[in-house]
Parts: C-alpha cells; sequence; structure tokens
C-alpha cells in the first residue's frame, strides 16, 4: 500500500471540504438545535408566566415538554442514521461535544432537584455556551460564536439578578445561542447546496 502526501494547499483543501461537508451535517441536524432551542424557550416563557402572572406553584411542569423533545429526537436520529454514508473526524468530534453537553445537562437537572435550582438557569446558559461556541468555532460560523459569546454574558448578568429573571434570560440566551443561528446556518448551507 502506498502513502499518498498532500501539499499544504492540498491538506488545507481536504480539512476546507471536511468543514463544508460538516456544515451540510450540521444542517441536517439543525433540526436538534431548533426543536430544543424552542421547546426551551416555550418552556422558559410558560414558567416565567405561570409563576410569575399565574402565581401557580406548579410552574415548573412545563418543563415536561422535554419528553416530548426526546421522542422527537429518537424517532428523527433512527430515520436519519440509515441516509448517513460517510463520518468525518469533525462530525465525530461534535458529535462527542454535544453528547458531553447533555449529559452535563441532565446530571445538572439531578444535582438541582437536590440542591435547589435558585442557580441553575445560569449554569444551563454556561452549557449552551460552550457548545455553541464551539461548534461556531470548529465549522467556521459566526452567528454560533456570536451566540456564544451573549449567553456567557447573560449568565454572568443572571447572577445579579432574582431567579424569575433569570427564567427570561434563558429564554433569551437559547434565542441568540441556537434558534437564530440555527436558522442562520440552515439558510447559508441551503444556499450553498442549490448553487452547486
Amino acid at each position: 500500500m502506498q502513502e499518498e502526501t498532500f501539499s499544504p494547499e492540498e491538506s488545507l483543501q481536504v480539512i476546507q471540504t471536511m468543514i463544508e461537508k460538516t456544515k451540510g451535517k450540521v444542517v441536517d441536524n439543525s433540526f436538534y438545535f431548533l426543536l430544543w432551542g424552542w421547546l426551551v424557550f416555550v418552556a422558559s416563557i410558560g414558567q416565567f408566566v405561570l409563576k410569575v402572572i399565574v402565581h401557580t406553584p406548579y410552574h415548573y411542569v412545563v418543563w415536561n415538554l422535554m419528553f416530548v423533545g426526546i421522542i422527537f429526537s429518537v424517532i428523527y436520529s433512527v430515520r436519519t442514521k440509515r441516509k448517513r454514508i460517510v463520518k468525518t473526524y469533525v462530525d465525530e468530534s461534535l458529535d462527542y461535544l454535544w453528547i458531553a453537553i447533555v449529559a452535563s445537562y441532565v446530571l445538572f437537572g439531578f444535582a438541582f432537584a437536590r440542591m435547589g435550582w435558585q442557580n441553575c438557569y445560569t449554569f444551563y446558559m454556561l452549557l449552551y455556551a460552550v457548545g455553541c461556541f464551539v461548534t461556531g468555532r470548529v465549522l467556521k460560523f459566526s452567528p454560533l460564536v456570536w451566540g456564544a459569546i451573549a449567553s456567557w454574558v447573560l449568565a454572568l448578568i443572571s447572577t445579579f439578578l432574582p431567579f424569575d429573571y433569570n427564567i427570561l434570560l434563558c429564554a433569551l440566551a437559547i434565542l441568540v445561542s441556537y434558534i437564530i443561528p440555527g436558522y442562520l446556518l440552515r439558510n447559508q448551507c441551503r444556499k450553498q447546496a442549490s448553487n452547486v
């Protein structure tokens, strides 16, 4: 078996091709950004309304929407898994990143259930930021990076505000880090695909 050598320009072209293929995959998976973004956004606004306006002690029940997200994510994953042909190193790296983020969401949920929810949104916003920042840098897609930076700022601001307003900051963080960049990325990749 003969080893191929690449010039620096060819190596950069291979890397750029992998990134573009990964962008296409992320567009396919923009379903997850948008599904979870909208679910968290609606649950945050719903919790704020139930807690602050309606004054029900059961304001947290809106978070049961996350079970809908799990069901739709599993169905979508099973359907799209059959269509995948090639998986790049970048794909795998981003998959591992988001598996770690999701595991952290779940573990934070257990921790906050035992210790109290008063600071939960600060930590969730920090996780939104980490996932979006790394994904944005890897894909060279600045709206994800800017959304991540905004989430970090909102997490910092949340330390100065009461719990009720942290709920709204969480909704804002998910809007700027998941929803808006998710739509922008999907639109950019659709344009690129139509130009090919």
